[in-house]
């Protein structure tokens, strides 16, 4: 065999193995889904399907129970977790008004949650050690409490999280390590993306410090009134964290390498539209307005003056209407359809869509983003604020208050997006951001959850200011010692100039007395 033969056999050799040295063996991952939302699902789901697609085994608890496949497995937990589906909008923007009143609730219900798997009998058994199956990894979901982590810490094993929405800032520095400048990055609770003014950046301050604290009571409380196992323990960190966001809603701020940008993780190829709505949406001349709230909010049981002022602007416009609404609508126009569901992403995605009304949810924010069409916000909630904001800022959106819109300030509203075409522009610009990325959402995930595994866990990705203290952390003590040194310095200074100061002055005294 000739020099060149051996040279080539072993080059490939060598290739070979370094691919299969690079690649992670099939693993066997642990899902929890904390959160009963069908949006945080939609995400988790995503998330989990990138992993099974690659090879890895998944069994997870959920609420949401979409059926076994291979190399994936459910628990469902539907019968203890109800979802959060259809609220009725009164009373959920009464829950939600005030900010402390909606952090006590979130905090209750995320304890209650982890109560809710930690009891179900299969978990039980993983926790004590019943079923011996290997788990190398566990992936969950945070929301306002660490108690998610329980689960990783008890088997020892790496943690992903799976945020669905911009990280909430007040949990920022319990899984980062590191808090975001309220100076340059909107709460997630602001109605702000970015504070622009002194006085929107004074507010964010005073929100940050605000929801912090309450977040920081409503745990201590908790852990104080009704403690639980995973209080007594040192929780895990997540090796890293999954977060739903990408740099045109989320505005450019430094991240820690753990944290990973997957938004738009749950776009998939569009379907077919079902043939009735297909047809409307073909046989509108001057285009079609897609009109939701999302899942979670029942449009049904909005306050009936605003019901019709949509209704009657709508009635108004040229264009046709998919309005997604539960029952029967009262004195509905001719120009509209409704439907309790409607296939939101395929809906979006025709070239025919010219509007999308909207509360801002991310999941929908995403979608229109992808398709490049408008969007007239009405955002609700949390961070559909500042969601829309971002919309907003970019030229594509306009944003409304939900309770105060008139008949007049919609329908001027719907008509400026559809008339102007700088929103159409900005839309298709801001689209072609969105999709230019050097590997999608799900080979994000893969690729970043098969670099925990390989390595342990990735200690390495986790930043220093984990392992320190809140007053460490803002230099309370470096600032202590150096104000403590320069009252020092300041009292030897004055010490000494009194000194000098009285051996001069007797020096005078003495000098004033000899020459009288």
């Amino acid at each position: 065999m000739s020099k060149f033969a051996v040279l080539l056999i072993t080059f490939c050799t060598s290739i070979t193995s370094l691919h299969w040295m690079s690649t992670c063996s099939a693993a066997n991952i642990l899902a929890v889904e904390t959160v009963p939302g069908k949006s945080h699902w939609n995400v988790m789901r995503s998330v989990l399907r990138a992993l099974t697609d690659s090879g890895h085994t998944v069994t997870v608890f959920t609420p949401f129970v979409d059926g076994d496949r291979d190399g994936y497995s459910e628990v469902d937990v539907s019968n203890l977790t109800k979802p959060i589906v259809e609220v009725d909008s009164t009373s959920l923007i009464e829950m939600t008004s005030s900010k402390r009143h909606m952090l006590g609730i979130m905090s209750n219900a995320t304890r209650a949650d982890c109560d809710t798997i930690y009891e179900h009998p299969q978990m039980t058994a993983i926790l004590d050690g019943t079923v011996t199956s290997r788990i190398d990894l566990v992936v969950t979901e945070p929301c306002m409490s660490e108690c998610v982590a329980y689960v990783a810490t008890m088997l020892r094993v790496p943690m992903v999280y799976v945020v669905p929405a911009p990280i909430a800032t007040f949990l920022e520095r319990l899984m980062t390590g590191h808090v975001p400048n309220p100076a340059v990055t909107g709460h997630v609770m602001s109605d702000r993306v970015v504070p622009k003014t002194f006085a929107e950046r004074w507010a964010n301050i005073v929100l940050t410090v605000y929801c912090s604290t309450v977040t920081w009571y409503n745990e201590l409380r908790l852990q104080w009134t009704a403690p639980r196992l995973y209080d007594a323990v040192e929780l895990a960190k997540p090796s890293v964290i999954f977060t739903n966001t990408h740099f045109i809603t989320e505005p450019a701020r430094p991240l820690t390498p753990d944290v990973v940008q997957i938004g738009g993780i749950h776009l998939t190829p569009p379907k077919p539209i079902p043939k009735d709505i297909l047809e409307f949406i073909e046989d509108a001349p001057h285009g079609v307005i897609y009109f939701t709230f999302g899942s979670v909010v029942s449009m049904s049981t909005l306050p009936e003056n605003v019901q019709s002022a949509f209704r009657e602007a709508l009635a108004q416009v040229p264009q046709k209407v998919l309005w997604k609404y539960e029952g029967d609508m009262k004195d509905k126009p001719k120009n509209v359809m409704t439907r309790k569901w409607f296939p939101q992403r395929d809906i979006l995605s025709h070239p025919n869509v010219k509007l999308f009304i909207s509360h801002g949810g991310i999941s929908g924010v995403y979608e229109a983003v992808d398709a490049g069409v408008p969007v007239l916000g009405f955002p609700v909630f949390y961070d559909q604020p500042r969601n829309i904001d971002s919309l907003v800022n970019a030229g594509m959106a306009i944003c409304m208050d939900l309770l105060s819109v008139t008949k007049e300030k919609f329908l001027n509203a719907v008509l400026e997006i559809i008339k102007n075409d700088r929103y159409q522009k900005n839309a298709k610009s801001v689209s072609e951001r969105f999709k230019d990325r050097p590997m999608s959402p799900a080979e994000s995930v893969v690729y970043w959850t098969e670099y925990v595994l390989r390595h342990n866990g990735a200690p390495h990705l986790k930043s220093q200011a984990l392992n320190l203290t809140w007053y460490q952390y803002y230099l309370v003590d470096v600032i202590i010692t150096f104000l403590f040194l320069i009252f020092v310095v300041l009292f030897i200074t004055y010490y000494c100039l009194k000194i000098i100061y009285k051996y001069i002055f007797n020096y005078f005294q003495i000098v004033k007395a000899k020459r009288e």
